[in-house]
């Protein structure tokens, strides 16, 4: 049974949808705000959070458990826990927010961006 289970399917299969999240989280982590959809923003806004809270941690083992949820990117997790990290030392959470931008022209999806506060 599947009680409890809601996750955002975004209409793709498993692997497609890990691989979605995985680039997005990249992405907002490189640049710190990225236009998206808004069912994507609210997919990809607790995957961001658990990895800033991960990288507040600091330890060897969570940086095993970055490196591994961000596929192997180096760089990126470098500069989660090197940069983004400590700015968050003192907030209990809620490190992202999307701004709401109004529909998409082409298909009147509503668009978003998503950035880390």
């Amino acid at each position: 049974m599947r009680h409890q289970k809601n996750r955002h399917k975004l209409s793709r299969d498993a692997s497609h949808r890990k691989a979605l999240l995985q680039n997005l989280c990249k992405e907002l982590i490189d640049h710190d705000r990225i236009k998206t959809t808004e069912a994507k923003a609210k997919a990809l806004r607790p995957e961001v959070e658990q990895l800033i809270t991960l990288a507040k941690r600091g330890d060897l083992h969570a940086r095993r458990q970055a490196l591994s949820a961000l596929g192997q990117d180096k760089f990126i997790v470098h500069k989660l826990f090197e940069e983004v990290a400590p700015r968050y030392a003192e907030r209990p959470g809620g490190y992202t927010r999307i701004l709401k931008l109004g529909p998409r022209r082409s298909d009147s999806t509503e668009m978003v961006y998503i950035e880390l506060v």
